[in-house]
């Protein structure tokens, strides 16, 4: 059972901690209780890695700038590929190029007829250059209202992912 978690563990670059190790292992085989796996894990000095703590503000909204309409309305679910996008690109900083090249390497790699882009209301995505750029390759912005938890919650939670188990621990 060791060896199962130890090699769990490793396959995700050692960011699983208990409960993810224990999803992997019961989609192998049978099903291994959290109380058995995380002792187990303790004892080989195998441990998952976890969010930071505290909330940083990340949303810097330009007052002035119109916002995109709601066109997701909350109903995340698409029927085929190239319906509804939320981008990614790494960067030092958080730009309007930034989102702008993370926008132009996904219209190169899955060139769509139409398609929406989810995001919040950054200065980035209602940055003109962003808009622009949006109106020129067929791309309709969506945005959700501001300070609305629920509105980005699954994209926040893919990044928060990518993050903590990416990011953070490699220069």
């Amino acid at each position: 059972m060791t060896e199962q978690i130890r090699q769990n563990h490793t396959m995700s670059d050692r960011t699983y901690g208990r409960d993810r190790v224990q999803a992997e292992l019961s989609d192998m085989g049978p099903c291994v209780n959290h109380k058995r796996i995380a002792p187990l894990m303790k004892l080989a000095s195998l441990r998952g890695v976890s969010r930071r703590r505290g909330y940083v503000v990340t949303t810097q909204r330009d007052r002035q700038a119109q916002a995109a309409p709601d066109l997701v309305k909350r109903q995340f679910k698409a029927t085929g590929i190239n319906q509804l996008w939320v981008g990614w690109a790494f960067g030092e900083r958080m730009t309007s190029d930034l989102v702008i090249s993370a926008l132009n390497m996904a219209l190169y790699r899955r060139r769509p007829g139409s398609v929406i882009h989810r995001s919040d209301q950054g200065s980035r995505y209602t940055s003109l250059a962003f808009g622009k750029r949006c109106k020129e390759m067929g791309v309709r912005p969506s945005m959700g209202t501001v300070g609305d938890a629920y509105d980005n919650a699954m994209t926040e939670s893919l990044f928060a992912t990518l993050e903590c188990e990416l990011i953070n621990r490699r220069s």
